[in-house]
């Protein structure tokens, strides 16, 4: 197997999880989208492309911490729009991104906030 370019990499994990995960509307996909100054996270219905509920860091108005902080608030945002839309039970998709860090932070804190994946 040949070494990956850096931006190759990424692209590649994100295929393969994709390539098994899929949302539907009894059990939306979870998608985290990182980048170097915030997260979001979005809940997605692949059958009817369409998204259900989304959180973002720019929603969040004043905040005091690092980005794992900022990370574990949106996730809590995100869990509060899920259950307005009334979702429970999704499946997550970490995006090619590595579960851990921020990734793993927002996950927990959509967890302790009632999904369930």
């Amino acid at each position: 197997m040949s070494v990956l370019a850096r931006p190759q990499a990424p692209g590649r994990r994100h295929r393969r999880v994709r390539d098994k995960v899929r949302g539907t509307a009894a059990r939306s996909r979870l998608v985290v989208s990182r980048s170097n100054k915030g997260i979001s996270a979005q809940l997605v219905d692949d059958m009817a492309g369409k998204t259900v509920a989304a959180a973002a860091s720019v929603q969040i108005k004043s905040f005091k911490g690092n980005k794992t902080a900022q990370a574990t608030e949106v996730g809590k945002l995100l869990a509060q729009n899920a259950k307005q839309a009334n979702i429970q039970v999704v499946v997550f998709d970490r995006g090619g991104y590595l579960y851990h860090g921020r990734v793993k932070a927002l996950a927990d804190a959509a967890r302790e906030g009632g999904l369930t994946f």
